[in-house]
């Protein structure tokens, strides 16, 4: 059996990082399931490391690469500092102005976020047919400056901060626009999704920064490929507790959802990097919302964490279904 495009299946991933475990006492947060990076100690300070790849065909690969992984340093309570850029270029489409378009993007995402391009890789090979970037962030931060996902408890609620999926709908604007101008949608809309990069944007890096300096977070998450579904589904996987959604409180952005029912996307399984889930206390939950509403950032609560033994589940009206979990991102149905 070959598996489809996506994630690997978790029940695999987590068998093989238990298999192939190798315990250091520095590693304070190794591989798991819903851990956004890795933590090591390094005396008195904490670096924490993620690596995450840039795989779909975009204009904006530069920008993608350096954001989505500065967002998962972010999300363990670091300040991303450095990045290193592996990029792989298809043969025979690869020119000196391609080259310079992605360098220029990855120094201007890098300026706006404090952060500095140390190294990496270049190189043109074969069998691509488009750019493809793995992206290596650097963050610092402290053992008590540390979220680790983890440390969730029963209880315990969980908010969506911005919206979803942003990505998502950003993406379908960008490989769909032909489809969709023939389907009656103006310039105007299609302009303002394929925008929704940068506005709302998908950085969560400011609003991260803004909780860790509110209220007690007992975890923090990016949720990107799988959707928003999947990654609440890894906030509970990562803590080994259940959840129960409001489906109800989990409403997709308007023109985002308009651009995935023209697809037959589901929007909650629709790749949602540009929303940040949260966990806190209860008691820190009010708090955290007051914040974010004065930063004019939208911020719900969309659930609450339970014992394992109570399952994960998505709860509209009164409804109840198993919450579910995308293991292929809705997006890769635009490319079949």
């Amino acid at each position: 059996m070959t598996f489809p495009t996506g994630k690997l299946p978790p029940d695999i991933l987590a068998r093989l990082f238990q298999q192939h475990a190798t315990p250091d006492p520095a590693v304070l947060v190794g591989p798991g399931i819903g851990l956004d990076a890795a933590a090591i100690a390094v005396g008195d300070a904490v670096v924490v490391a993620k690596s995450d790849p840039i795989t779909f065909a975009t204009e904006e690969i530069g920008f993608y690469a350096v954001n989505v992984n500065a967002n998962d340093v972010a999300c363990m309570g670091a300040e991303p500092r450095w990045f290193l850029a592996t990029i792989l270029l298809p043969e025979g489409q690869t020119d000196q102005a391609l080259v310079e378009h992605i360098f220029a993007q990855l120094h201007s995402a890098c300026a706006s976020l404090d952060i500095t391009l140390v190294g990496g890789h270049t190189e043109i090979t074969y069998g691509l047919d488009r750019p493809i970037i793995a992206g290596h962030m650097l963050g610092l931060t402290t053992r008590e400056g540390l979220v680790d996902a983890r440390n969730a408890q029963p209880g315990d609620v969980v908010l969506l901060v911005r919206g979803f999926p942003i990505e998502g709908a950003a993406i379908i604007a960008h490989e769909k626009a032909d489809a969709l101008r023939k389907l009656g949608f103006d310039e105007e809309t299609l302009a303002a999704a394929r925008h929704f990069l940068h506005d709302p944007g998908i950085s969560v890096v400011h609003a991260a920064h803004l909780a860790l300096q509110t209220a007690p977070v007992h975890a923090l998450h990016d949720p990107t490929e799988g959707g928003i579904a999947t990654g609440l589904w890894e906030l509970a996987e990562a803590a080994h507790l259940g959840i129960v959604v409001d489906g109800d409180a989990l409403q997709p952005l308007p023109l985002a959802a308009t651009l995935c029912a023209t697809f037959g996307l589901d929007p909650l399984g629709t790749i949602a990097s540009g929303a940040l889930l949260l966990v806190a206390p209860p008691d820190a939950a009010p708090k955290h919302l007051e914040a974010f509403a004065t930063a004019a950032i939208p911020a719900t609560v969309v659930g609450e964490l339970r014992p394992l033994e109570e399952g994960r589940w998505l709860v509209k009206g009164t409804a109840r279904q198993p919450l579910p979990r995308f293991d292929t991102d809705e997006i890769t149905r635009l490319f079949k």
